[in-house]
Order: structure tokens, then C-alpha cells, then sequence
């Protein structure tokens, strides 16, 4: 009986692989068969265990990839710390912090508006130190790693270590530009609107006293009287130590050299008697950007070249400008803001060159709006234009009194600025690319990155506790310091980042 099933097993066994043997020959006869490929077999593509390779072979991050992530970095910063300048000189309130508590009593504004508020910050080249300017004529530089570590999010106002300070000086004047020497990170040098001198401060020396007072040349009125200049902005190159530039009210840019004389060796006109707000030295110290009152921005070559026709006279001594450029019409041309905004022209108050893409230059203008200037195309790129402060009820006419100084993040060509109408600053972006959302030629519904990436990409607004007159942008992390109007440092950065 056993044998039997056996045998039955075994035949059913063979009927099956028979089955399956005709199923694949009539399968056979129906495919077309395919034509022989002369292509070698390509190798599979070996999966990466991580995503960081690139990163790790090159050292630094794609451009793209950096600026996907700089809206985290963007959405991050917030204030977290708030230093009133209660500083005092020989154990007596300074003249910052007396004009600070005057201006609390008389709210009626009996004080001029003037004489309060921080006018200029600017941090060296390391980040250790950062100097700052006040309208009252004070002059301090702060050790900046004590001011972050006093910053915390529990004590939203506390009070510097005034031991800390490298120097503090009451100059008498008000103060309205400061500046640290690139070439050397001893000294830092200060002007003002209402002086026709340079005062240059060695940082090691404890004085009160300048080393160096730079001086522009005397000029003349048709009636034989001296025309009175005041000095806007300074600027200094990185290569040459005894070089130093500044820009002055009667539309002069005075550039000396300190080994020969404390008289200017060489000016640079515009043309106009307009006053420059701004100047900026290109990366190679061979080209400077001027900006105007009157809303002109001026390049100059001082390698030589041929200079715009409009402004060569032989009567008149000095370099004139190799190109001219009228901002109005050039945001005329971007023909969505033309139709929203009746364009005029408008006072300059700064230029900055994008320190990630030095053909980017920044511009920000009285009324608040922003933009970039692409120096190699000549073309207005970005443009960000918040409402209007009297939108908002602020006061227009104090606003004026300020010439706001906004500042370039070191990396990812963000872009911060003072709000014109709140107590607060911009954070833009400004990359390079139509992906930024303050491109002229963004568009929402053509863009090809996901939800999240797109909530990302977006200009931030970070309310502070005070109105913002001036910014600086630590070179290293990015931390921002604010000079507010009532005289405050501002520490604004992700909440207890270290460096």
C-alpha cells in the first residue's frame, strides 16, 4: 500500500514539472525577442552612508545648501540682552548717561533730540572688541565676549561691567561715525557732521588725548568766505594702514595718506555739492562707492580710466566719478515696484558690499526700504519696502535726525537693517539668486522648493525693545549688536549660542 502511494507521488511530481516546462516553451514563442545591446552593463550607482560627504571633502557647505538653512538661522534671533549706557568717567554719570536721564524727566523734549541716542557701532576684525559712538560725544570700546555673557533671556536689562571697558572718552562733540582700522586693529578713528577733523584713538595708549587729528584742505565761496565741511562716513583699506577715507557734507570724498601730511592728498568730486552719507571701498581698495543725499550713487577708479563726460571740467581740481548712477530711475525699471509706489528720488543713508558676494552693494534709504545694486550688471536685484512710518504713527521728523547704519551678516548674504517705523530690525534676504524672496523676479507659484523650504525663505521682522539707529554683525558668528535711540546696546542673536 505504501509502495503504491509512493509511486503515485512520484508520477504527479513529474506531470508538474512537465506542465511547467510547456508553460515556459509557449511563453518563449509569443516575446519578441529583444536586440543585442552594444552598451557596456553600468556599474549601480554605490549608495552614500551619509549625506555630509561633500561637506566633509570640501570643507564648507554648498551655496544652496547654506541658504536653505539660513532661514532657521533667521527665524532664531531674538533679544537677549539690553545694556543702557549708564556709564560713568571719573566715578560722575558721563554726558551720554546725563542726557539719557534728562531725556526721561523732560519727556516734553526740552532736550535736543540731537544729543541722545548711539550713532555708530562697529566690532574688529576678530570680534573681540566693539566700539561705539554716542550723538553726546561719548567714545567707548567694549569687550564684546563680556557683554554676551551678561546677556540672558531671565534679565532682559542689565548693567556692563564698566571695568570691562578698553576706553571711554567724552570728546566734547557730537560724535557720528566710527570706524576700526582695518590695516591695524590698535586704533579706531571717529568724526562728525559738525567737524572738518579725523580724531584717530590708539586703544593701547589709556589717554584722552586723539595720536593723529586728520584735517580736510580749506576751500573757498565766490565771496572768498570758507566753506564749512563736516565729515560723513570713514572708511579704511585692509592692506594699507596709513591710508584713511572719508566723505564729507559739501559732496567731497577726502582720501589721505598719513605718512605725509594731515591734509587730504587727493579728493574725489562728484559734480555736486550734495552731501555723501556713505562710502564704501571696494574689496580690492582700487574702486570706492560714494552715496548721496540727493539719491546718487558715484564709483570711483583710482587706477584712472575714462570718466563720464557729464562730469569732466577742467576748472575744477580734483577726481571726478567714473560712473553716475541715479537710484530713482533705476528702480523705475523694475516694473512691478513702478506700479504699486510713485518712485522719487530719496536721501541715501548707507551702501554696504555683501562680504559673501562682493558684487552685491546694498543700499537703504531714508524712508526704510532696502535693496541691492548688482555693481557688474548695473541693475537693481533686491528691494524690500516696509510701510511707511507714518502708516504707524511714528514720528517722522526725530526719525531724520538719524542716518540708520544697517549691517551684512558674515555668511549667507543676510541683511539687517533698523526698522524706520518700529522698535525693531529687518532681517532680509538678499541671496544672490531669484529663490530670495526680495528678488525682483521672484515668483510664489513658479518656485520649485517644497512647502517647508519656501516658509523658510522669507524676510524677518524681530521686535526690540527700543528704536534701532545702528547695527554691527559679529565676523565670526553673526551675532548683532543694535544702537538704539535712547543710547541702549542691543545684543541680538540665537538664545545662549556659543562661540
Amino acid at each position: 500500500m505504501q509502495q503504491n502511494n509512493k509511486v503515485q507521488i512520484s508520477t504527479k511530481k513529474k506531470l508538474d514539472r512537465l506542465a511547467v516546462s510547456v508553460v515556459f516553451v509557449l511563453m518563449d514563442k509569443f516575446l519578441v525577442p529583444s536586440k543585442p545591446s552594444t552598451e557596456s552593463p553600468k556599474p549601480k550607482p554605490r549608495c552614500r552612508p551619509w549625506q555630509r560627504s561633500i561637506l566633509e571633502l570640501n570643507g564648507k557647505f554648498d551655496p544652496k545648501y547654506r541658504h536653505d538653512l539660513s532661514g532657521l538661522l533667521m527665524h532664531s534671533y531674538s533679544e537677549i540682552g539690553a545694556f543702557p549706557h549708564f556709564y560713568h568717567i571719573d566715578g560722575k554719570p558721563c554726558q551720554t548717561h546725563i542726557n539719557r536721564i534728562n531725556n526721561a524727566v523732560n519727556s516734553g523734549g526740552q532736550l535736543p533730540f540731537r544729543m541722545q541716542g548711539i550713532s555708530a557701532v562697529d566690532f574688529d576684525n576678530k570680534g573681540i572688541y566693539l566700539v561705539s559712538v554716542t550723538k553726546s560725544g561719548c567714545l567707548t570700546v567694549h569687550d564684546f565676549e563680556t557683554l554676551y555673557c551678561q546677556s540672558n533671556d531671565s534679565l532682559p536689562r542689565l548693567t556692563e561691567d564698566e571695568s570691562k571697558h578698553l576706553l571711554h572718552l567724552y570728546l566734547r562733540q557730537q560724535l557720528d561715525v566710527v570706524r576700526w582700522n582695518l590695516a591695524n586693529q590698535d586704533e579706531v578713528a571717529c568724526t562728525s557732521v559738525k567737524s572738518n577733523e579725523v580724531l584717530i584713538f590708539d586703544i593701547g595708549y589709556i589717554s584722552s588725548k586723539p595720536v593723529e587729528v586728520l584735517r580736510t584742505r580749506r576751500s573757498l565761496s565766490v565771496l572768498g568766505s570758507e566753506v564749512y565741511k563736516g565729515l560723513c562716513d570713514i572708511a579704511f583699506t585692509a592692506t594699507d594702514d596709513s591710508r584713511l577715507i572719508a566723505s564729507d557734507t559739501h559732496g567731497i570724498v577726502n582720501i589721505w595718506d598719513r605718512r605725509k601730511s594731515v591734509l587730504p592728498c587727493l579728493e574725489l568730486i562728484t559734480g555736486s555739492c550734495s552731501t555723501l552719507n556713505t562710502i564704501q571701498p571696494h574689496v580690492e581698495n582700487q574702486t570706492i562707492f560714494g552715496a548721496s543725499k540727493d539719491g546718487n550713487i558715484y564709483m570711483w577708479d583710482l587706477r584712472g580710466g575714462r570718466t563720464a563726460a557729464a562730469f569732466q571740467c577742467h576748472n575744477e581740481a580734483g577726481h571726478p566719478p567714473l560712473i553716475s548712477l541715479k537710484l530713482a530711475t533705476m528702480l523705475e525699471k523694475i516694473g512691478s515696484l513702478k506700479a504699486q509706489s510713485d518712485i522719487v528720488p530719496k536721501e541715501i543713508h548707507s551702501i554696504d558690499l555683501d562680504p559673501s558676494c562682493p558684487y552685491q552693494l546694498a543700499f537703504h534709504l531714508d524712508d526704510g526700504w532696502s535693496g541691492v545694486l548688482d555693481i557688474y550688471n548695473l541693475r537693481v536685484t533686491h528691494v524690500h519696502c516696509p510701510p511707511p512710518a507714518w502708516l504707524n504713527g511714528a514720528s517722522i521728523s526725530a526719525d531724520l535726525l538719524y542716518l540708520r547704519k544697517p549691517s551684512w551678516l558674515p555668511t549667507s548674504s543676510i541683511y539687517a537693517v533698523g526698522s524706520s517705523s518700529d522698535s525693531g530690525i529687518h532681517i532680509l534676504d538678499f541671496y544672490p539668486d531669484t529663490s530670495s524672496p526680495s528678488h525682483v523676479d521672484y515668483k510664489e507659484d513658479l518656485q520649485s522648493l517644497s512647502k517647508m523650504n519656501y516658509q523658510r525663505k522669507q524676510n524677518i521682522f524681530v521686535p526690540l525693545s527700543e528704536g534701532v539707529t545702528t547695527c554691527a554683525s559679529h565676523p565670526l558668528n553673526g551675532t548683532i549688536v543694535a544702537g538704539t535711540k535712547h543710547s541702549s546696546l542691543l545684543v541680538v542673536s540665537q538664545p545662549r549660542q556659543s562661540f
